[in-house]
């Protein structure tokens, strides 16, 4: 009994309420998790073409090993979904635990061992899909199967979807899920991918909480001249049209506006801020230091430019085929990133002004995540986020985050989930390192994973099991 009592008290810093029912020996349980992410690291399932399917196979075997019943759903065959769930006393409404089974591309060349080997080599797991997303899927995972372990007692469903074609194909993945099988993996909460800590000094300083997300709404510039011979300039080439056209709209000052989550994150940011910075962040909406302020953000912190706005950046252009013809026409890809609540139409609009030339037409790219408001900040899952977050990483700040990417969190928060997206903890020189999410070389602590997991379980049990 003294055993007993004296490895219950080692466990308080971590663990609270329902927690402390659920005494896991995380080396053991840390251990089988880093088995799971390698192998499934070692399924090439980069996408295109993806074949998800063959991952989805790995987790159904895994979770039927532990008596969990998973079906797939695919309008693909090659590229199947998975949704596995642990039902509840259905007192509260689910919780949905997602992750993508696709990963981008890599050129392997570029490697310091195969991409799809899964090496282990002080203290990191190296592979495509390290960080973004078999991480998230492998901890999703690994909550089932110790939630069926310990017949936790639940208030709530357990949903575990891992969809494919997250990676730039969402017809196959969670659009399929969404518009043919939303019964199956409708939900209160979601934790996703999106999120990610910050370790400076050896500790953990911020934990970034994603409750929302910039919409992808890419626009394609198509610029008209008159072709002619190289040695001959004329006011219709179609390359100087299109140049001035994305100098124009590439320098173009958009509204500054901020959402919830971003005055949340500012406010959270001065709170621990230099006083030069902390000034900045509690006057992002002075109107006397606006522009000042976001030219500074501009030049030393893009990020925080990018979130007070919607951003344009030109991306691609294509022009001519040969060094002594003018080309007849040109173009050039605007990534555009909207807030939230950007009006599309009257952006758009506002772009044409700004070009100010007939000659260039403005064709959008097919909308593929729709626009979804921000998750709320101030209800039982974020405080919960909030609650295991400063149990596990006492000297934390958690910061509501909104990603300039973009997520399959978009389309459940378009039906009315509440999403919330979770990362690993990563240090200030490791987040510069270019071995992150889609760079060469990508790359995991075991550390951070396995904390990862630790804390998508702590968080699950706190808002899902019965007290």
């Amino acid at each position: 009994m003294r055993w007993i009592f004296v490895l219950f008290l080692s466990s308080l810093p971590v663990l609270a309420g329902a927690q402390q029912s659920y005494l896991i020996d995380w080396d053991e349980v840390g251990a089988e998790s880093i088995d799971h992410l390698v192998e499934l690291i070692q399924i090439n399932s980069s996408n295109p073409p993806g074949n998800e399917t063959e991952v989805a196979e790995y987790l159904k075997t895994e979770l039927g090993n532990e008596g969990i019943q998973s079906e797939l759903y695919a309008l693909e065959a090659s590229r199947a979904n998975l949704v596995a769930r642990i039902n509840g006393n259905g007192s509260k409404r689910p919780i949905l635990i997602m992750g993508h089974t696709d990963v981008v591309g890599v050129q392997a060349d570029k490697w310091y061992a195969d991409p799809f080997s899964g090496m282990r080599q002080d203290g990191f797991i190296y592979g495509r899909g390290a960080l973004d997303d078999k991480d998230n899927v492998a901890a999703g995972l690994m909550v089932m199967k110790l939630l069926q372990r310990y017949e936790v007692e639940l208030d709530r469903d357990v949903i575990f979807l891992a969809e494919s074609g997250e990676e730039g194909t969402p017809e196959v993945g969670i659009n399929f899920m969404v518009e043919k099988h939303f019964d199956v993996i409708d939900a209160e909460y979601c934790l996703a991918e999106g999120g990610t800590n910050v370790i400076e000094n050896d500790e953990v300083k911020t934990v970034g909480i994603e409750t929302t997300e910039k919409m992808p709404r890419r626009v394609t510039l198509v610029a008209r001249g008159k072709p002619s011979h190289g040695s001959i300039p004329t006011l219709e080439n179609a390359v100087l049209i299109l140049a001035n056209a994305v100098a124009r709209a590439g320098t173009w000052e958009t509204e500054v506006r901020f959402n919830d989550t971003t005055r949340e994150y500012f406010q959270r940011m001065a709170e621990i801020s230099e006083p030069a910075d902390a000034h900045r962040y509690n006057n992002v909406e002075n109107a006397e230091e606006s522009e000042a302020i976001q030219q500074y953000f501009l030049e030393n912190f893009p990020y925080h430019y990018s979130i007070s706005r919607t951003s344009v950046a030109p991306t691609v252009i294509d022009a001519g085929f040969r060094k002594n013809v003018i080309p007849s026409e040109a173009s050039a890809i605007l990534d555009i990133r909207m807030l939230p609540d950007e009006s599309l139409k009257d952006f758009y609009q506002k772009l044409a002004t700004v070009i100010d030339d007939p000659r260039v037409e403005i064709v959008p790219e097919r909308i593929y995540r729709p626009a979804a408001p921000p998750s709320e900040i101030d209800n039982e899952m974020f405080q919960t986020l909030e609650r295991v977050a400063r149990q596990m990483y006492p000297a934390a700040t958690v910061l509501p985050v909104m990603s300039t990417g973009a997520t399959d969190m978009a389309q459940v928060r378009a039906k009315g989930v509440q999403a919330y997206g979770i990362g690993p903890s990563r240090s200030v020189e490791e987040l510069n390192s270019g071995f992150g999410a889609h760079g060469d070389n990508e790359r995991i602590t075991e550390e951070a994973f396995v904390e990862l997991v630790q804390f998508m379980w702590n968080v699950v049990i706190e808002i899902a099991a019965t007290q």
